[in-house]
């Protein structure tokens, strides 16, 4: 085993608060402070852009967004847009490389593998080699990926639609392929399933991609009530100047 992975479920959180805390917890894993870690969470809507992104790819105006009761936020993450809200369920690896061993191709194909064995053990069968980089059922995405690596320390990660409102995909290009389409696992099945039930399969099927061990895995911790590092105490919730 390469090390400890630290599960942290943070319930639903808002993209610049869950972005400020996976910045505190990449010092702190580069600094050799904390493990490396898994934050686990759902996003009220809203559309990010990554790297590559462009606000040509958001297809609804200003008063269309409003109507949605949905955000755009612009990231420091690989790839272009996509959207995140319940239903989602998003994973931040804060995650050391050069402790772990190998590059950001061989962490990107890990995700994709995690993923696609999580949703085998609900009996979907998902795919990776030859398409985009995500996860797809046939021709449509179940899975993104946009990720970060500053430092040797990766920050951003994946989001799995579990059973989100998939018509929030029609207002965005998503991803910068015109003719994707989302699906979820709840489309897929047919019948309901909760963020709760598919938490357990993800944390087995990354930190075994990974070569780690599951450290500890704690009950949901609300995002304001802080995280508890290692070396520098609490993590606070993150003051309105930041993000």
């Amino acid at each position: 085993m390469a090390g400890s992975l630290e599960i942290l479920r943070l319930g639903v959180v808002p993209y610049a608060e869950a972005w400020d805390v996976q910045r505190r917890l990449r010092a702190e894993v580069a600094a050799g402070e904390r493990s490396d870690a898994l934050i686990l969470l759902e996003h009220p809507h809203v559309y990010t852009l990554g790297r590559r992104g462009s606000e040509d790819d958001i297809l609804a105006d200003a008063g269309a967004l409003k109507d949605l009761g949905v955000e755009i936020r612009h990231t420091d993450r690989g790839g272009e847009v996509t959207y995140h809200g319940p239903g989602q369920l998003v994973g931040y690896p804060i995650v050391n490389l050069r402790r772990l061993g190998g590059g950001p191709l061989k962490y990107v194909r890990a995700l994709e593998r995690a993923l696609t064995e999580a949703l085998a053990q609900f009996g979907i069968s998902g795919e990776s080699e030859g398409r985009p980089t995500g996860v797809w059922v046939a021709d449509r995405k179940i899975a993104s990926i946009g990720v970060k690596v500053g430092g040797g320390v990766t920050t951003h990660g994946f989001a799995l639609n579990v059973c989100p409102d998939l018509s929030y995909f029609d207002h965005i290009v998503a991803c910068g392929i015109p003719e994707a389409r989302a699906t979820s696992m709840t489309r897929e099945l047919a019948r309901p399933i909760q963020i709760e039930e598919v938490t357990p399969a993800i944390t087995q099927t990354l930190s075994d991609a990974l070569g780690m061990k599951v450290s500890k895995v704690p009950a949901v911790i609300p995002a304001k009530a802080g995280i508890q590092g290692r070396g520098n105490g609490a993590i606070p919730s993150p003051s309105k100047g930041e993000g």
